[in-house]
């Protein structure tokens, strides 16, 4: 073979050695990203070929699928109550995608998870179609309502835990939506779905995961843990040091309290009637690195997955001591979820244990077998057993003789604590309404711990307290859980 055969017989060769590289780096190394991707439409038509799996609350499913007709997408998504569950469900739409647990647990609702490998392979020999699993919640449907139909009409948020195993119990955010509205390809879909994103009131947004507020004075019972762990306060009935007026670290500014017999008051007394003067003086003791330590050790400043993640809530690290006294009553920088909130009453409740809160508690085959199955985790230690069970009568005392009455049932102790966080230029806005607490049972254990927040009440300024509008919200939430465990 002279030269130039030899040349061009290498060039080819060199051809084809790289369109066979490149043929088995899109078969076996791009696969999945190519047949993932959201522009291949064959991968959507299979995805909405089959009927989705479900999303159940004790027993019952809360949602279903339904034939479409115009569309190659056969099946699409429908829900069971859609604005009381869309907090918890997130929403799977042929057009706009999926959130929450139905994109979190897509491969089991769709049957395509590598876990259900061995039921999709049975069903080619069996001829039976292709199936979805199932998503077990920890919700409870009663509460779930009870915290709903409290919030009316009204922008707020309710989260409720199970202190015990950190198993969700209820998650609720108004205003909501109703994800049947916009699951399918139809121009009423679109319009459904721009509406949605037109509104002001972001009823898309899970407030209970996904919106942080300035906690206001539920937070001055992490501020008591920390005074309590860290030897500034021993004895809960003892008289503190507080003068009044307490005037702000390095500034001349007083701290304004709304309550009488704040000076020199007990902190079983202070937290009765929520003296901001003794919180602020106990953080600024405390010091701002010990109660970042503290709030972190209650989940403050990281994400928590429920599996959904939870934003944040902030307890800034690098303030001045006059942000950190502010801080420690809840106000200048102190940001939280009410998840949050609602995992420090839990923390409390249960003798100082924190548990991871979830809100899945299996994953099952079609065939109802067991994939996956929740194991509770304790995720941290705030406070001592011996302080916990301190800031509990603490709380007890704000539910029978402080601003927490609202919140009482009978036969049960209710622990409690009332909040009105103020925000806004210069505290301009209306306040927000805030309870967390938690019921215990005859036994002495609590199966659940409540935080409420009341974003936009209605209600005139002057008449907006967390005794006041959210108290009942959170009383109602505990009775329907009591009522269930009877």
């Amino acid at each position: 073979m002279n030269k130039p055969l030899r040349r061009i017989s290498l060039f080819c060769g060199l051809l084809v050695l790289a369109l066979l590289v490149r043929t088995n780096w899109l078969q076996y190394v791009q696969a999945e990203e190519l047949s993932t991707r959201k522009e291949n439409r064959r991968v959507l038509i299979a995805q909405y070929a089959t009927e989705r799996g479900n999303i159940i609350v004790e027993g019952q499913p809360i949602t279903g699928s339904a034939e479409t007709d115009g569309s190659d997408f056969k099946f699409k998504r429908t829900y069971t109550d859609g604005p009381l569950w869309a907090p918890v469900t997130g929403y799977a739409s042929q057009v706009f995608g999926s959130t929450q647990l139905e994109n979190i647990d897509d491969g089991i609702l769709t049957g395509n998870d590598d876990r259900l490998f061995f039921d999709r392979t049975i069903g080619m020999f069996t001829g039976e179609k292709k199936q979805g699993g199932n998503v077990i919640t920890t919700l409870n449907a009663a509460a779930q309502k009870a915290a709903f139909t409290g919030l009316g009409n009204r922008k707020g948020a309710v989260a409720a835990i199970d202190p015990r195993t950190g198993a969700i119990l209820a998650l609720a955010s108004t205003p909501s939506y109703d994800p049947s509205s916009f699951a399918g390809f139809s121009d009423a879909d679109g319009k459904a779905w721009a509406d949605l994103n037109a509104s002001p009131d972001k009823n898309l947004v899970n407030r209970a995961l996904r919106e942080t507020y300035p906690p206001g004075s539920t937070f001055k019972v992490v501020t008591a843990a920390a005074a309590l762990e860290n030897g500034v306060v021993s004895d809960i009935n003892a008289p503190t040091d507080t003068p009044e007026p307490y005037i702000l670290p390095g500034t001349r500014t007083p701290m304004v309290n709304h309550a009488s017999g704040c000076e020199k008051a007990t902190l079983n007394f202070a937290l009765q009637v929520s003296c901001n003067s003794v919180f602020a003086s106990l953080g600024d003791k405390v010091t701002r690195d010990k109660m970042v330590q503290t709030a972190e050790k209650f989940g403050f400043n990281n994400t928590v997955d429920t599996p959904v993640r939870a934003f944040a809530s902030v307890y800034d690290k690098t303030m001045s001591r006059d942000g950190n006294a502010q801080s420690s009553i809840g106000q200048f920088n102190t940001a939280a979820t009410p998840l949050q909130m609602a995992m420090v009453s839990a923390a409390i409740a249960n003798d100082g244990k924190l548990m991871k809160p979830y809100m899945v508690d299996e994953l099952t085959a079609p065939n109802l077998d067991v994939i996956e199955k929740h194991e509770p985790q304790e995720m941290s230690r705030p406070l001592s057993a011996a302080n916990a069970q301190k800031l509990q009568q603490m709380m007890v005392n704000v539910v029978e003789k402080g601003t927490g009455g609202n919140a009482k049932i009978k036969d049960f102790v209710v622990g409690g604590k009332t909040g009105t966080a103020q925000h806004g230029e210069k505290n301009a806005k209306r306040p927000y309404a805030w309870f967390i607490s938690y019921a215990e049972t005859p036994d002495g254990t609590s199966p659940v711990a409540v935080a409420v927040v009341i974003e936009d009440s209605g209600a005139d300024r002057e008449d907006i307290s967390g005794g006041g509008l959210a108290a009942p919200v959170a009383k109602s939430v505990m009775e329907a859980v009591l009522k269930s465990k009877k």
